[in-house]
């Protein structure tokens, strides 16, 4: 049924009685926030049906949480600069160097754990600092900048260690520090929520968190709204170097140090941090999305290697993780430069930037693969 009425001689037609009805409420699975979760559980329901008596064990949860901690305070570690816009690609080599160095004092040098892990922390912020001086005082491309660092980090770590491999150190605190059982978990376990916690607190409820994503949202937009990019910038990367020199030293405390264990945990922390960047908070680099992340990526894992006892299946899955997560996270959250991008070659003209383009010959700061762009140096910018 339709209805008309005259307003100063013209028809105006009312809504119809169809078009005025409420739209039907539609099933929210909220498979945009919590595919995750979904995926998760498809993982445990498959492998559990498959191979139910290696894979639906106390010690495969005990042994998927302890492996996995580490790795995942280390994706908190890039975390931080991701969303301010900035790529932290020495973290691994950070971990590396500082759990080297406090295994070096305590077996060659006589030192008590607590005065060689306060110093290994010691190095971990220096590092940090060096790469903030780097980024946001010489305006060097913050991953220019880290992958710099990251050789030379490795070249320092073969000279403290001799290129050889350090010996497990056999102080009883030292075993203690990441061994401990809590709840039948190893204590490590409880170190990655603690950490987890104080982050997202961080990020979720303090100005720092909010100043942090604005300058990876828009740098300029931050500069302009009086945000001190150079020291939020230097805060995030001090950050980052810190948080992953604790790393490096709780993998030598559980595992024993190594030379060459720092490398390995790159993949999977940006695999998770990306891919958590499309959970719970879609848009936004976020601390629980990234644990959430980590878990799902390591059960797929794990259940994988009990099938088929292949051991390429870890790199394998998170390389693919990575790209599907950035994928993911792009389409999800574009940018205006990413729009540009698709305009140039849909165009097949020029950018409407200016005269001379962007011009960039480096791989950019990472895309707002949330609504926490990276699309540019934040640290080059001016105060």
């Amino acid at each position: 049924m339709h209805h008309a009425r005259w307003v100063k001689g013209f028809e105006v037609a009312s809504v119809s009685e169809a078009t005025a009805r409420k739209p039907r409420r539609k099933l929210k699975t909220g498979f945009d926030r919590f595919s995750g979760l979904y995926l998760w559980a498809l993982f445990i329901i498959v492998f559990g049906i498959w191979v139910p008596d290696q894979f639906l064990t106390s010690a495969t949860l005990h042994s998927v949480a302890a492996q996995q901690a580490v790795t995942g305070i280390v994706a908190l570690a890039i975390l931080i600069p991701l969303a301010a816009g900035l790529y932290d690609l020495s973290v691994g080599a950070t971990a590396g160097l500082v759990s080297v160095t406090t295994a070096v004092l305590m077996n060659d040098h006589g030192w008590g754990p607590v005065p060689a892990i306060a110093f290994g922390m010691a190095v971990a912020i220096i590092i940090g600092c060096t790469n903030a001086f780097i980024v946001v005082r010489l305006g060097v491309n913050s991953f220019i900048a880290t992958l710099g660092m990251s050789s030379i980090l490795a070249a320092t770590q073969v000279i403290v260690s001799h290129n050889a491999q350090p010996l497990p150190p056999t102080s009883t605190g030292w075993n203690n520090f990441t061994q401990t059982t809590v709840g039948g978990f190893q204590i490590v376990v409880l170190y990655l929520l603690i950490i987890a916690f104080v982050l997202w607190w961080l990020t979720a409820h303090t100005p720092t968190g909010r100043y942090l994503y604005a300058i990876g949202g828009n740098p300029e937009a931050a500069r302009l709204s009086g945000v001190r990019i150079r020291s939020y910038t230097t805060v995030a990367l001090v950050l980052s170097a810190t948080i992953a020199g604790g790393a490096g030293i709780m993998f030598a405390s559980l595992n024993g140090p190594s030379l060459n264990f720092g490398g390995t945990l790159l993949l999977p922390a940006f695999a998770a941090a990306f891919l958590g960047s499309t959970q719970l908070i879609p848009g936004r680099f976020n601390v629980w999305g990234t644990l959430l992340a980590i878990f799902v990526l390591a059960t797929g894992v794990q259940g994988l290697q009990l099938v088929s006892g292949a051991s390429w299946l870890n790199d394998m899955f998170n390389g693919v993780a990575l790209i599907i997560a950035v994928a993911l996270s792009i389409q999800r959250s574009p940018s205006a430069h990413w729009h540009r991008i698709k305009a140039r070659f849909g165009r097949g003209s020029k950018d409407d930037d200016g005269p001379g383009g962007s011009g960039v010959d480096v791989p950019p700061d990472p895309e707002p693969a949330p609504a926490a762009t990276a699309g540019s140096q934040a640290g080059s910018a001016p105060n």
